[in-house]
């Protein structure tokens, strides 16, 4: 591979080989029972930022219902058992969301790096929202665009 600076130096400037290690996050993804067996370790490996898990890979590696928004109680402890361990190391920890009101939720409890949905996700309740509206499903008026 080459170490071809020259799109990030685009965009970041010419100094950013020497200023990138202070704008560049190392996180661990846990979304595996071997990751979140080894949490503690992972969490105190020199160098990492932040801990992010990813809820639906971890809850099918745990034999759980896949889902974004955990209520399973496995999934609950899984989540906790994360988050005291970011705390315990000065970590980040984060997770993916699917709905504000659970990512709220989870901003409460101590999470720091949380995702909401996803681009494909979001387009697509926008795109069904406009075309409810163009049905007469809603009031037209409240369609407002960037334009």
């Amino acid at each position: 591979r080459s170490y071809g600076p020259k799109r990030a130096m685009l965009y970041a400037g010419n100094d950013y080989p020497e200023a990138a290690n202070n704008t560049i996050l190392a996180i661990a993804m846990i979304e595996t029972a071997e990751g979140l067996a080894s949490v503690d370790a992972i969490a105190a490996t020199p160098g990492i930022d932040a801990l992010y898990i990813g809820p639906a890979d971890l809850s099918l590696a745990l034999g759980r219902a896949q889902r974004t928004d955990q209520t399973d109680p496995v999934m609950v402890e899984a989540l906790e058992t994360i988050l005291a361990a970011a705390k315990r190391h000065g970590k980040v920890a984060g997770l993916h969301t699917a709905t504000p009101a659970y990512a709220a939720s989870m901003i409460e409890k101590g999470f720091r790096l949380v995702t909401v949905s996803t681009d494909a996700g979001l387009l697509e309740a926008e795109a069904k929202r406009v075309v409810s509206a163009m049905r007469g499903e809603q009031k037209k008026e409240q369609i407002q665009g960037p334009y």
